[in-house]
């Protein structure tokens, strides 16, 4: 994928994502969400598992299995259409997908240009840090219009 293409992406998908990003009402609920809707809804373990196709001892463990995180999709899938829901998947950034790539642009920068202004220093001729500031930001700049999978090959 071409930078501007994975620029224009980038915000594509911060568009589609933000109401999820500012809104903890997709969080978990504490029992679950099979549970949560099969409780809501007045079924049984014993009916969930009948309608998955499954004993109720294993509707039961597919319960547990969400709220521990060891869920499979296809299990939580047919859960789902048994209680006749839509699975929703989706991974929610924290920040923007743009923040992240350019914070991590940046945080590079400032490593690549470490090395750099220790020995200047060294040699008494130290940048001041309004100049060293412009360079951090046209190296991250330069780095973010590069292959973007450079900004995740180092630590």
């Amino acid at each position: 994928m071409r930078t501007a293409d994975r620029a224009i992406a980038r915000k594509n998908l911060d568009e589609r994502l933000s109401s999820l990003r500012i809104s903890d009402s997709f969080a978990r609920p504490p029992k679950g969400w099979v549970r949560a809707i099969r409780e809501a809804l007045g079924m049984t373990t014993a009916q969930l598992g009948k309608r998955i196709g499954v004993t109720q001892s294993r509707a039961f463990d597919i319960e547990k299995a969400e709220v521990s995180g060891k869920i499979t999709m296809d299990s939580l899938e047919r859960a789902a259409h048994a209680l006749d829901c839509r699975l929703v998947y989706a991974l929610v950034p924290r920040k923007p997908l743009e923040s992240i790539a350019e914070e991590r642009a940046l945080e590079l920068a400032r490593k690549k240009l470490e090395y750099t202004s220790h020995s200047m220093a060294l040699e008494n001729q130290r940048v001041n840090r309004e100049n060293e500031e412009r360079q951090i930001k046209d190296l991250a700049k330069r780095l973010l219009e590069k292959s973007a999978s450079a900004l995740w090959e180092q630590e």
